[in-house]
């Protein structure tokens, strides 16, 4: 059940990113989706939507590797010792 919700909380921002795409496609041949009104503005949009859906993606991916601590050092979350502030 659990790996149903995973998978499902990465198909989302998928979808999410590949309209983005479509949306940056149309705009630049010309064509306007409806709720837009200018082909920059659906652009921009799109840009916007692909650049979350794959931000979110990277983000879920980092969080389990560093939780299964497969990530890179580089990527492992920094831990204060003792004294240090």
């Amino acid at each position: 059940m659990m790996k149903i919700i995973a998978l499902i909380i990465l198909v989302i921002p998928g979808i999410i990113a590949g309209v983005g795409i479509k949306l940056m496609r149309d705009s630049i041949f010309g064509i306007v989706i409806d709720p837009f009104t200018y082909t920059a503005l659906q652009f921009f949009a799109g840009l916007i939507m692909t650049a979350l859906g794959i931000w979110f993606i990277g983000g879920y991916l980092l969080y389990r590797e560093r939780k299964n601590k497969r990530a890179q050092e580089r990527f492992m979350k920094q831990t204060k010792k003792s004294g240090e502030d």
